[in-house]
């Protein structure tokens, strides 16, 4: 029903999905995904694969245990597999005359503006061109500062990035369960989410399989992103062959529901920040102002956590300490240290130089 409509489908497959636990790889399953590609593109639909495997082909490679390495031996072994990876989905997909294209993306890449426009140009042009986006992050480069850490939470920035109607996680598992389905029998599939809450968050189960970095968790993670996003999201087993024709026949999956949303582009790029850099604590004068559309002052501000720089993402807390916006910062976390609780007209008294009055003007923050 939401594939029906979609017209740009972000897809992510895990390493399972590529190589099976003897470390061999799925040849018929990625036979008959290269199929359900290519019946999407058929209905004339943009499709960008958002793709795990690097490292585990790079392991496999050099027969090598994923489960030891160090983070720049990873890195190497990375930049080895990415060449398996690209060569095997290049043989596969130019069997059904598709062609594909490469782009390697670190965190940074979508946490800043510009990049991030720089990425959404390409995808665009890519789908012109009729090319599908083969989209990984860059394991050779990035380290655990710079890394999204798992491919879930990367799909939905992509997603958010290419203003993609709909995001397909393929797992090893049909979607959100009542409880974990490896471990419980008496547990019941979650067909539709509308909302994330906390008992949402709690059947959230950390399980990891033997290839991949993500659980549930994650990909809870990336829900609320896409929900922010305006795109649909499903959880879907991915382990079956052909799993996009089998969302779109038995819908035995979970789906969550975007957000209505009037956000343009660029609020909706804030409002999905991956790694805000800090906080700021504001008391209850500001939170009001806040909710009246006025920009955060210095007089609100109570306290300051995390170090970063002007432009960067951070969070606005109340004095519970629960998120109420995002934003990006006028100043760096030091200046605020400084104007913190001062009246606006005291900025360059205090600095001793002219800046902006406003700490996050209103056309930088978004609500959560």
């Amino acid at each position: 029903m939401y594939l029906k409509k979609a017209k740009t489908i972000v897809i992510k497959i895990g390493s399972s999905l590529l190589i099976n636990e003897q470390k061999k790889i799925r040849n018929k399953w990625l036979i008959e995904f290269v199929k359900d590609i290519e019946n999407l593109l058929k209905e004339k639909k943009n499709v960008v694969i958002v793709s795990s495997g690097a490292i585990s082909l790079g392991c496999k490679k050099l027969n090598l245990n994923k489960k030891n390495l160090k983070l720049d031996k990873s890195q190497a072994i990375a930049s080895i597999g990415q060449i398996e990876l690209m060569n095997l989905l290049k043989n596969n997909f130019s069997k059904r005359k598709i062609n594909i294209s490469q782009i390697l993306l670190t965190l940074e890449d979508t946490e800043q503006r510009r990049r991030a426009i720089n990425a959404k140009r390409t995808l665009s042009n890519l789908f012109n061109l009729g090319y599908v986006p083969i989209v990984n992050e860059n394991d050779s480069i990035a380290t655990s500062e710079i890394k999204y850490g798992d491919n879930d939470r990367l799909a939905s920035r992509v997603a958010q990035i290419s203003d993609a109607d709909c995001l397909i996680l393929l797992s090893d598992v049909n979607g959100l369960y009542t409880k974990n389905p490896k471990i419980h029998k008496n547990t019941q599939l979650i067909k539709k989410i509308t909302k994330i809450n906390d008992e949402i968050e709690k059947i959230a189960t950390k399980s990891i399989s033997q290839h991949g970095t993500g659980g549930m968790k994650t990909k809870i993670d990336a829900a609320k992103i896409a929900q922010l996003s305006g795109c649909y999201m499903a959880i879907a087993n991915g382990l079956v062959l052909n799993p996009i024709n089998e969302i779109k026949k038995k819908n035995n999956c979970t789906w969550f529901l975007p957000k209505v949303s009037k956000l343009h582009a660029r609020k909706k790029w804030i409002i999905s920040s991956i790694s805000p850099k800090g906080e700021l604590i504001i008391d209850d004068g500001a939170i009001s102002a806040l909710k009246q559309g006025k920009s955060l002052l210095a007089a609100g501000i109570k306290k300051v956590n995390g170090k970063f720089y002007k432009g960067d993402h951070i969070k606005i807390l109340n004095k519970s300490l629960k998120e109420y916006a995002r934003g990006l910062s006028s100043f760096n976390s030091d200046e605020i240290l400084k104007i913190k609780g001062h009246h606006s007209n005291k900025i360059k008294e205090i600095l001793g130089y002219i800046t902006k009055s406003e700490v996050v003007h209103k056309d930088d923050m978004v609500g959560v």
